[in-house]
Protein backbone atom coordinates (compact mmCIF):
# COMPACT_ATOMS: atom_id res chain seq x y z
CA UNK A 1 0.00 0.00 0.00
CA UNK A 2 1.07 2.94 -1.18
CA UNK A 3 2.14 5.26 2.51
CA UNK A 4 2.09 9.08 3.14
CA UNK A 5 4.56 10.40 5.41
CA UNK A 6 2.85 13.50 7.32
CA UNK A 7 5.03 15.98 9.83
CA UNK A 8 3.34 17.63 12.59
CA UNK A 9 0.88 14.93 12.85
CA UNK A 10 0.16 15.54 16.43
CA UNK A 11 -0.45 19.07 15.60
CA UNK A 12 -3.38 21.10 14.79
CA UNK A 13 -3.61 20.65 10.80
CA UNK A 14 -1.53 17.80 10.78
CA UNK A 15 -3.77 15.86 12.94
CA UNK A 16 -7.21 16.72 10.90
CA UNK A 17 -5.88 16.11 7.56
CA UNK A 18 -4.16 12.49 8.68
CA UNK A 19 -7.66 11.69 10.14
CA UNK A 20 -8.88 12.34 6.58
CA UNK A 21 -6.53 10.27 5.16
CA UNK A 22 -7.10 7.31 7.27
CA UNK A 23 -10.93 7.59 6.85
CA UNK A 24 -9.87 7.06 3.25
CA UNK A 25 -8.11 4.04 3.58
CA UNK A 26 -4.48 5.57 3.47
CA UNK A 27 -1.44 4.23 4.55
CA UNK A 28 0.09 6.43 7.19
CA UNK A 29 3.18 7.68 8.74
CA UNK A 30 3.03 10.58 10.99
CA UNK A 31 6.35 12.49 12.65
CA UNK A 32 6.47 14.86 15.66
CA UNK A 33 8.63 15.78 18.16
CA UNK A 34 5.74 16.58 20.67
CA UNK A 35 7.35 19.34 21.96
CA UNK A 36 5.95 21.42 25.06
CA UNK A 37 5.10 24.44 22.96
CA UNK A 38 1.78 24.22 23.93
CA UNK A 39 0.07 21.30 25.72
CA UNK A 40 1.73 17.52 25.13
CA UNK A 41 -1.50 16.18 26.65
CA UNK A 42 -3.55 17.46 23.83
CA UNK A 43 -1.16 16.49 21.26
CA UNK A 44 -1.26 12.78 22.52
CA UNK A 45 -5.07 13.03 22.60
CA UNK A 46 -5.15 13.74 18.70
CA UNK A 47 -2.55 10.71 18.36
CA UNK A 48 -4.87 8.35 20.28
CA UNK A 49 -7.45 9.22 18.06
CA UNK A 50 -5.22 8.70 15.28
CA UNK A 51 -3.72 5.02 16.60
CA UNK A 52 -7.21 3.58 16.18
CA UNK A 53 -6.35 3.14 12.81
CA UNK A 54 -4.49 0.17 11.68
CA UNK A 55 -3.03 1.83 8.53
CA UNK A 56 -1.40 4.68 11.17
CA UNK A 57 1.99 4.52 12.32
CA UNK A 58 4.36 6.95 14.59
CA UNK A 59 7.37 8.25 14.50
CA UNK A 60 8.51 10.85 17.15
CA UNK A 61 11.70 12.69 16.09
CA UNK A 62 12.23 15.70 15.74
CA UNK A 63 12.94 17.61 12.48
CA UNK A 64 16.74 18.95 13.07
CA UNK A 65 17.86 15.73 13.32
CA UNK A 66 19.45 14.70 10.42
CA UNK A 67 20.52 11.14 10.88
CA UNK A 68 16.79 10.31 12.18
CA UNK A 69 15.02 11.98 9.51
CA UNK A 70 17.15 10.10 7.02
CA UNK A 71 16.87 6.89 8.73
CA UNK A 72 13.15 7.39 8.74
CA UNK A 73 13.34 8.30 4.65
CA UNK A 74 15.72 5.18 3.93
CA UNK A 75 13.01 2.84 5.41
CA UNK A 76 10.29 3.25 2.76
CA UNK A 77 9.22 5.28 -0.32
CA UNK A 78 6.38 7.84 -0.06
CA UNK A 79 3.64 8.91 -2.36
CA UNK A 80 3.30 11.90 -1.10
CA UNK A 81 5.10 14.06 2.00
CA UNK A 82 3.05 16.81 3.09
CA UNK A 83 5.25 18.72 5.09
CA UNK A 84 2.85 20.46 8.39
CA UNK A 85 5.91 20.69 11.22
CA UNK A 86 7.10 23.82 12.14
CA UNK A 87 8.05 25.82 15.44
CA UNK A 88 4.76 28.16 14.79
CA UNK A 89 3.71 31.84 16.52
CA UNK A 90 4.35 35.17 15.38
CA UNK A 91 4.98 36.68 18.92
CA UNK A 92 6.84 33.34 19.86
CA UNK A 93 9.52 33.89 17.14
CA UNK A 94 10.37 37.17 18.83
CA UNK A 95 11.75 36.02 22.12
CA UNK A 96 12.80 32.55 21.00
CA UNK A 97 14.43 32.74 17.30
CA UNK A 98 16.76 29.96 17.60
CA UNK A 99 13.48 27.58 17.89
CA UNK A 100 12.69 28.77 14.50
CA UNK A 101 16.02 28.37 12.77
CA UNK A 102 16.28 24.94 14.04
CA UNK A 103 12.58 23.77 13.29
CA UNK A 104 11.66 26.11 10.02
CA UNK A 105 15.32 25.66 8.16
CA UNK A 106 17.21 23.23 9.12
CA UNK A 107 14.08 20.75 9.45
CA UNK A 108 13.07 21.44 5.96
CA UNK A 109 16.14 21.59 4.47
CA UNK A 110 15.90 17.43 6.01
CA UNK A 111 13.21 17.24 4.11
CA UNK A 112 14.14 18.62 1.20
CA UNK A 113 17.19 16.20 1.22
CA UNK A 114 14.81 13.22 1.58
CA UNK A 115 12.79 13.79 -1.17
CA UNK A 116 15.21 14.50 -2.93
CA UNK A 117 17.17 11.13 -2.45
CA UNK A 118 13.98 9.08 -1.99
CA UNK A 119 12.48 11.03 -5.46
CA UNK A 120 9.20 12.06 -4.13
CA UNK A 121 7.01 12.32 -6.21
CA UNK A 122 5.04 15.02 -4.29
CA UNK A 123 6.34 17.70 -1.33
CA UNK A 124 3.28 19.17 -0.17
CA UNK A 125 4.20 22.33 2.28
CA UNK A 126 3.08 24.98 4.55
CA UNK A 127 4.09 28.16 4.05
CA UNK A 128 1.80 31.17 5.95
CA UNK A 129 -0.12 34.29 4.94
CA UNK A 130 2.50 35.98 7.42
CA UNK A 131 5.02 36.29 4.23
CA UNK A 132 2.54 39.09 2.66
CA UNK A 133 4.17 41.63 5.61
CA UNK A 134 3.92 45.02 5.49
CA UNK A 135 1.86 44.64 1.73
CA UNK A 136 -0.33 47.41 1.73
CA UNK A 137 -2.53 45.51 -1.38
CA UNK A 138 -5.68 43.92 -0.48
CA UNK A 139 -6.19 40.70 -1.05
CA UNK A 140 -3.07 39.28 -0.91
CA UNK A 141 -2.58 37.27 -3.99
CA UNK A 142 0.46 34.72 -4.73
CA UNK A 143 1.74 36.94 -7.44
CA UNK A 144 2.87 39.70 -4.76
CA UNK A 145 6.19 40.12 -3.84
CA UNK A 146 6.93 38.78 -0.47
CA UNK A 147 10.10 40.92 0.16
CA UNK A 148 9.17 42.54 3.58
CA UNK A 149 8.32 40.30 6.32
CA UNK A 150 7.65 42.07 9.61
CA UNK A 151 8.72 38.82 12.25
CA UNK A 152 11.01 35.82 11.81
CA UNK A 153 8.75 33.35 11.88
CA UNK A 154 7.18 35.09 8.42
CA UNK A 155 11.18 35.19 7.30
CA UNK A 156 11.73 31.42 7.40
CA UNK A 157 8.34 30.84 5.88
CA UNK A 158 9.49 33.19 3.15
CA UNK A 159 12.99 30.61 3.23
CA UNK A 160 10.92 27.63 2.85
CA UNK A 161 9.70 28.79 -0.03
CA UNK A 162 12.32 29.51 -1.66
CA UNK A 163 14.24 26.50 -0.62
CA UNK A 164 11.55 24.61 -2.49
CA UNK A 165 12.09 26.70 -5.41
CA UNK A 166 15.76 25.46 -5.42
CA UNK A 167 15.13 21.77 -5.10
CA UNK A 168 11.98 22.26 -7.78
CA UNK A 169 14.66 23.84 -10.57
CA UNK A 170 17.49 21.84 -9.06
CA UNK A 171 16.52 18.14 -9.19
CA UNK A 172 13.18 18.23 -10.76
CA UNK A 173 11.03 17.93 -7.04
CA UNK A 174 7.63 19.01 -7.21
CA UNK A 175 6.98 20.96 -4.54
CA UNK A 176 3.72 23.09 -3.50
CA UNK A 177 3.83 25.97 -0.91
CA UNK A 178 0.30 26.67 0.83
CA UNK A 179 0.05 29.71 2.60
CA UNK A 180 -2.80 28.84 5.16
CA UNK A 181 -4.47 32.04 6.41
CA UNK A 182 -5.75 31.79 10.11
CA UNK A 183 -6.86 28.39 10.79
CA UNK A 184 -9.28 27.66 13.85
CA UNK A 185 -11.77 24.92 14.34
CA UNK A 186 -11.99 21.86 17.16
CA UNK A 187 -9.11 20.63 18.30
CA UNK A 188 -7.17 23.79 17.67
CA UNK A 189 -4.37 25.10 19.17
CA UNK A 190 -4.53 27.01 22.85
CA UNK A 191 -1.96 29.78 21.91
CA UNK A 192 -4.57 30.76 18.95
CA UNK A 193 -7.13 33.58 19.73
CA UNK A 194 -10.10 31.57 19.37
CA UNK A 195 -9.00 28.62 21.96
CA UNK A 196 -7.23 31.52 24.30
CA UNK A 197 -10.63 33.30 24.34
CA UNK A 198 -12.80 30.44 24.61
CA UNK A 199 -11.05 29.19 27.28
CA UNK A 200 -10.70 32.61 29.41
CA UNK A 201 -14.68 33.96 28.70
CA UNK A 202 -15.87 30.24 29.97
CA UNK A 203 -13.55 30.77 33.29
CA UNK A 204 -14.53 34.35 34.03
CA UNK A 205 -11.00 36.00 32.95
CA UNK A 206 -10.32 39.12 30.69
CA UNK A 207 -9.45 38.65 26.99
CA UNK A 208 -6.07 40.38 25.62
CA UNK A 209 -7.59 42.43 23.08
CA UNK A 210 -4.78 43.85 20.58
CA UNK A 211 -5.30 46.44 18.22
CA UNK A 212 -8.22 47.57 20.14
CA UNK A 213 -10.24 44.89 18.36
CA UNK A 214 -9.67 46.14 15.22
CA UNK A 215 -7.13 43.77 14.01
CA UNK A 216 -8.64 41.69 10.62
CA UNK A 217 -8.24 37.99 10.02
CA UNK A 218 -8.83 36.00 6.96
CA UNK A 219 -10.22 33.34 9.75
CA UNK A 220 -10.43 29.61 7.83
CA UNK A 221 -12.26 26.77 9.20
CA UNK A 222 -10.15 23.38 8.86
CA UNK A 223 -12.12 21.02 7.50
CA UNK A 224 -11.88 23.58 4.15
CA UNK A 225 -8.54 23.67 4.88
CA UNK A 226 -8.31 20.00 5.12
CA UNK A 227 -10.44 19.47 1.74
CA UNK A 228 -8.08 22.05 -0.19
CA UNK A 229 -4.77 19.62 0.79
CA UNK A 230 -6.31 16.85 -0.22
CA UNK A 231 -8.03 18.53 -3.56
CA UNK A 232 -4.07 20.32 -4.26
CA UNK A 233 -2.18 16.74 -3.42
CA UNK A 234 -3.72 16.01 -6.90
CA UNK A 235 -2.35 18.60 -8.50
CA UNK A 236 1.16 17.84 -9.17
CA UNK A 237 3.56 20.60 -10.54
CA UNK A 238 5.07 20.10 -13.51
CA UNK A 239 8.25 21.81 -15.76
CA UNK A 240 6.56 24.54 -17.84
CA UNK A 241 7.82 25.75 -21.16
CA UNK A 242 10.55 28.90 -20.14
CA UNK A 243 8.78 32.18 -20.88
CA UNK A 244 10.60 35.36 -20.82
CA UNK A 245 11.82 36.40 -17.49
CA UNK A 246 10.67 39.28 -17.57
CA UNK A 247 7.22 38.78 -17.28
CA UNK A 248 7.87 36.45 -14.27
CA UNK A 249 5.09 36.88 -11.52
CA UNK A 250 7.06 36.39 -8.23
CA UNK A 251 4.82 33.09 -8.06
CA UNK A 252 6.02 31.83 -11.70
CA UNK A 253 8.52 29.79 -12.63
CA UNK A 254 9.22 27.14 -15.23
CA UNK A 255 10.33 24.54 -12.25
CA UNK A 256 7.79 22.31 -11.20
CA UNK A 257 6.84 24.40 -7.89
CA UNK A 258 4.07 26.52 -7.00
CA UNK A 259 2.19 28.42 -4.27
CA UNK A 260 -1.41 28.88 -3.26
CA UNK A 261 -3.43 30.96 -0.83
CA UNK A 262 -6.03 28.86 1.43
CA UNK A 263 -8.02 31.03 3.15
CA UNK A 264 -12.13 32.47 3.45
CA UNK A 265 -11.25 35.36 1.05
CA UNK A 266 -13.60 37.29 3.69
CA UNK A 267 -11.86 38.96 6.44
CA UNK A 268 -13.65 39.61 10.15
CA UNK A 269 -12.61 42.24 12.67
CA UNK A 270 -11.55 41.14 15.80
CA UNK A 271 -14.31 42.57 17.63
CA UNK A 272 -16.77 40.98 15.52
CA UNK A 273 -14.79 37.59 15.79
CA UNK A 274 -15.33 38.47 19.73
CA UNK A 275 -19.24 38.94 19.12
CA UNK A 276 -19.65 35.76 17.08
CA UNK A 277 -17.92 33.86 20.00
CA UNK A 278 -19.90 35.31 22.90
CA UNK A 279 -22.89 34.70 21.43
CA UNK A 280 -21.72 30.83 21.17
CA UNK A 281 -20.85 30.72 24.60
CA UNK A 282 -24.23 32.56 25.50
CA UNK A 283 -21.67 34.29 27.98
CA UNK A 284 -19.76 38.01 27.79
CA UNK A 285 -16.13 38.96 27.43
CA UNK A 286 -14.17 41.41 29.58
CA UNK A 287 -11.85 43.00 27.34
CA UNK A 288 -8.60 44.32 27.80
CA UNK A 289 -8.01 46.91 25.38
CA UNK A 290 -4.10 46.69 23.89
CA UNK A 291 -2.12 48.53 21.46
CA UNK A 292 -0.97 46.74 18.36
CA UNK A 293 1.75 44.21 19.37
CA UNK A 294 4.89 44.07 17.18
CA UNK A 295 5.33 41.57 13.92
CA UNK A 296 1.47 41.55 13.50
CA UNK A 297 -0.51 43.20 10.90
CA UNK A 298 -3.61 44.93 10.89
CA UNK A 299 -4.93 42.64 8.24
CA UNK A 300 -5.14 39.15 6.46
CA UNK A 301 -7.34 38.91 3.40
CA UNK A 302 -6.53 35.97 0.72
CA UNK A 303 -6.97 35.63 -2.99
CA UNK A 304 -7.98 32.39 -3.38
CA UNK A 305 -8.27 32.52 -7.48
CA UNK A 306 -5.79 30.07 -8.20
CA UNK A 307 -6.74 27.29 -5.45
CA UNK A 308 -9.93 27.60 -7.57
CA UNK A 309 -8.92 27.35 -10.55
CA UNK A 310 -6.34 24.50 -9.65
CA UNK A 311 -8.96 22.48 -7.86
CA UNK A 312 -12.49 23.79 -8.05
CA UNK A 313 -12.77 24.66 -4.54
CA UNK A 314 -12.55 27.32 -2.43
CA UNK A 315 -13.14 27.76 1.54
CA UNK A 316 -16.77 28.94 2.66
CA UNK A 317 -17.20 27.98 6.26
CA UNK A 318 -19.28 31.16 7.71
CA UNK A 319 -17.24 32.02 11.16
CA UNK A 320 -20.76 31.54 13.02
CA UNK A 321 -20.65 27.93 12.12
CA UNK A 322 -17.02 27.45 12.48
CA UNK A 323 -17.00 29.29 16.14
CA UNK A 324 -19.77 26.94 17.09
CA UNK A 325 -18.51 24.06 16.02
CA UNK A 326 -15.48 24.96 18.13
CA UNK A 327 -17.32 25.65 21.20
CA UNK A 328 -19.21 22.61 21.40
CA UNK A 329 -16.10 20.66 20.94
CA UNK A 330 -14.21 22.51 23.85
CA UNK A 331 -16.85 22.05 26.31
CA UNK A 332 -17.09 18.16 24.87
CA UNK A 333 -13.32 18.01 25.48
CA UNK A 334 -12.75 19.60 28.88
CA UNK A 335 -16.38 18.14 30.06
Amino acid sequence: MNRILVTGAAGFIGFHYCLRLLREGMAVTGLDNLNDYYSVKLKLDRLKLLSEFPNFRFEKIDLADQVSMMGLFHLESYQRVVHLAAQAGVRYSITNPRAYVDSNLVGFINILEGCRAQQTPHLIYASSSSVYGSNPKQPFATTDPVDHPISLYAATKKANELMAHTYSHLYDLPTTGLRFFTVYGPWGRPDMALFKFTDAIEHGRPIDVYNHGHLKRDFTYIDDIVESMTRISNVIPSRSPKESRKSWAPNQSDAPYRIYNIGNHAPIELNHFIECLENALGKRAQRNLLPMQPGDVEATYADVADLEAATGFRPQTSITDGIGRFVQWYREYHR
